[in-house]
């Protein structure tokens, strides 16, 4: 006869066994992706630089919450479908508001509602300037190294925008702009994103989703201006941007 004890010590090891096979396959998935995404991030590099956001590197620690957003996949819908929303960022650098227009980008406002109501940007650091060919501020990785991620995908959305690519299949991203960085694949959007301090042309493939305010604009110029680490054209901005708090508000 089994006793209560060894029933529970027999359902302790059957969980235990479960949430390691749940983590070794989350892990397994991670490893295939993170595969493709290497070898995209190599092509469009060599075909001059484009803005990237990787999925994310599983930790012991990382793993279950990880899994638990990728199981629930992209969060529900929890807005007004045409409202007009503020995406408020209050970094180091000053206080940059980006407004959302929910009627063009639904899926990505919602994500990013749902994103910060869990309080993920604060504390965060925008970890990719890029000063040649394209101007551009990355931010968005909970990790700093541009392979975080909330654990899910969403849609590319309004692509469309910004008018007809040109002969060499590129749209200009007004300095202002913010849009989705994603692995140069189709729906492969996270949490990361990129705003623009100066025209930039970029295949339309990156989703715009908002438009920064005046006062942020000029604070990301500066820090455009400050350059990368190294004085090289992509990499680290020099005069580091720490995103202390984030909310998304309805306007």
């Amino acid at each position: 006869m089994v006793t209560s004890d060894q029933r529970r010590r027999q359902l302790a090891r059957d969980k235990y066994a479960r949430q390691q096979q749940r983590r070794a396959e989350a892990q397994r998935r991670t490893k295939r992706r993170n595969t493709v995404i290497a070898a995209s991030l190599a092509v469009v590099l060599a075909a001059g630089g484009a803005v990237y956001a990787s999925v994310q590197f599983l930790g012991d620690d990382d793993a279950k919450s990880t899994e638990n957003e990728a199981a629930t996949g992209e969060p529900k819908m929890a807005i007004e479908a045409k409202g007009t929303y503020a995406f408020a960022l209050k970094t180091n650098e000053g206080d940059i508001t980006v407004e959302m227009d929910a009627a063009k980008t639904p899926r990505t406002v919602n994500s990013f509602k749902h994103l910060a109501d869990k309080k993920y940007f604060d504390g965060t650091k925008c970890h990719r300037l890029t000063t040649a060919g394209i101007f551009v501020l990355q931010c968005g990785d909970p990790e700093g190294t541009g392979m975080g991620g909330p654990g899910y995908t969403i849609p590319d959305e309004n692509l469309d925008a910004l008018g007809k690519p040109g002969a060499d299949g590129k749209v200009t991203y007004k300095a202002g702009t913010v849009a989705m960085a994603n692995t140069g694949q189709p729906g492969t959007g996270g949490s990361q994103f990129f705003l623009v301090y100066k025209d930039s042309k970029l295949p339309p493939q990156y989703t715009p989703f908002g438009t920064i305010d005046a006062a942020g604009l000029k604070a990301m110029q500066k820090v455009g201006a400050a350059g990368a680490d190294g004085g090289q054209g992509d990499g680290a901005p020099k005069k580091p941007v720490n995103i202390e708090k984030a909310t998304v508000t309805a306007k």
